[in-house]
């Protein structure tokens, strides 16, 4: 296609088959026709080629506002209501969003940025719902505009925004087809945060494959029963999500029949997890950073098999990908030589917005123009050609599926009240699984635990404060005057896995 985006693949649907359903909300089918209809009513009253803050209830009109927002050629930039004001307010600052997409309910959580009230822009365009004709909705993108920008833990103390292009989403849509085959009979269910790469594979993957994007209320995700049953009365065929659901979901009786496709992502899968569901459906694990949008490899778990440790591999790279692993001296390592993972090819974003610390060091344009990431994590290659993941090189850690980067949460810990020194590490509880442990060393200022946890609760989301605080006198150095890890002493935590 000479004009390959997201806004001209979904019109390319659209025009195919105008009647075919592409959201279903509160069991009502909302059809491409429709789905177009809305799109171009938000499209009208939103600048062209600029960044646009999203802030918005799971709901058919932020669907509507992505897609509204990416056929002006601009981008967005998605944050969760619920988040932390002050983090929203720093990622729409740096990201120098023109104007942030909203409800008026959240109108006092974004006070100093220009907003549109998503209810304003329905009812502005009610008088116009009779005369709507498809050619009115225009895309005004190409295929090197960005589609959207992605907050992730940064090493520096500060988020960092991943500009993700269409050419990278398109690419991703294909490689989805390529291994899932996806059909206009799937139907996939709406369940990550619109912050998470889990969406864009659940957005994009589906709608633009011709499938059928199905989006529950707060009352269907309550626990893992009642999403079943949500996605039973849905004929929801695909589900992707991190780990700890399909634990939860190992837990229940049966799988709906409809579902045919059960999708693990963000963090490491135990076999443990999968017992009862591997027999009964298809289970990918997969593997991506969000700087090569949202998956780099695949690993088919059933004909395929959980290592020694009981992790499942991350399998091969998807269509048009290509990883290859490096040792410290940056030489290609041999057959079974740990390595740090080096992706290339078409899903290489353009980086970080704000290069805070070189961090875009890690992105690499050769010669012949291939963009390649060096992601920071190890792994080796095993006998049958698939990819076993070990660990991170720097500090990040997953935190229930979230990554998360150990300096930032110290960071914010430092500028809190009554906080003279801190740092913070992470252990591995008796399922193998990572948490935050936060050393502080406390002036008289301090409040108490609770009062630090609120200030720490206005700059980070939850996942990244730390479940345990130990209050030192002192923390030791190193001789070069670096926090002595090693003598920190470890909070032991048992295995259990909260809903996620």
């Amino acid at each position: 296609m000479l004009n390959d985006t997201v806004a001209s693949r979904l019109l390319q649907l659209i025009e195919q088959n105008p009647d075919a359903p592409a959201l279903i909300y509160k069991e009502k089918p909302i059809s491409r026709k429709e789905f177009a209809h809305q799109i171009q009513k938000i499209q009208t009253a939103l600048p062209k080629h600029a960044r646009i803050g999203v802030v918005l209830d799971h709901q058919p009109e932020l669907i509507e506002s992505l897609f509204a927002i990416l056929m002006n050629g601009s981008c967005y930039v998605p944050a969760e209501p619920s988040f932390p004001v002050g983090r929203i307010h720093r990622m729409m600052s740096e990201a120098e969003c023109p104007v942030i997409l909203t409800q008026k309910k959240y109108a006092d959580r974004l006070e100093g940025f220009p907003l549109l009230f998503i209810e304003d822009l329905m009812e502005e365009a009610q008088d116009s719902d009779s005369s709507f004709d498809l050619s009115q909705l225009k895309d005004d993108s190409v295929p090197s505009d960005p589609a959207y920008i992605l907050y992730t833990s940064g090493t520096t103390g500060m988020p960092k925004g991943i500009e993700v292009t269409n050419a990278n989403v398109c690419h991703y849509v294909d490689a989805f087809q390529n291994e899932f085959h996806v059909t206009p009979e799937d139907r996939m269910l709406q369940y990550s945060v619109c912050s998470f790469d889990i969406f864009t594979e659940e957005v994009f993957a589906s709608l633009l494959n011709g499938a059928t994007l199905v989006i529950p209320e707060n009352k269907d995700k309550k626990n893992a029963g009642s999403l079943l049953q949500f996605v039973d009365q849905n004929d929801i065929t695909m589900v992707s999500g991190f780990p700890y659901l399909l634990e939860k979901f190992n837990q229940e009786k049966a799988l709906p029949k409809s579902l045919r496709l059960l999708i693990s992502g963000g963090d490491v899968l135990r076999e443990n997890y999968v017992t009862n569901l591997i027999d009964q459906v298809a289970i990918y694990n997969t593997y991506g950073p969000s700087e090569t949008t949202v998956c780099a490899s695949y690993f088919h778990c059933l004909p395929g098999a959980a290592l020694e440790d009981g992790t499942f591999p991350i399998g091969k790279p998807v269509l048009d990908v290509q990883i290859e692993l490096y040792n410290d001296k940056h030489e290609l390592c041999k057959p079974g030589e740990v390595g740090e993972l080096v992706i290339s090819g078409k899903g290489v974003s353009n980086g970080y917005i704000k290069d805070h610390d070189h961090e875009n060091d890690a992105f690499e344009t050769l010669p012949d123009g291939t963009r390649r990431y060096w992601s920071g994590d190890c792994g080796f290659w095993l006998p049958d050609g698939n990819l076993a993941f070990l660990n991170r090189k720097d500090s990040q850690v997953m935190i229930y599926g979230r990554r998360v980067e150990i300096r930032e949460v110290e960071s914010a810990l430092n500028q809190c009240e009554g906080i003279n020194m801190a740092v913070v590490d992470h252990f591995l509880d008796e399922e193998g699984l990572p948490y935050l442990v936060a050393y502080i060393v406390t002036s008289p200022e301090f409040e108490g635990l609770y009062e630090l946890k609120k200030e720490l609760a206005h700059q980070l989301p939850a996942f990244m404060i730390p479940e345990f605080f130990v209050r030192l006198g002192d923390i030791a150095l190193t001789s070069n005057g670096k926090p002595d890890y090693k003598k920190l002493p470890q909070v032991l935590k048992t295995g259990e896995i909260p809903w996620s």
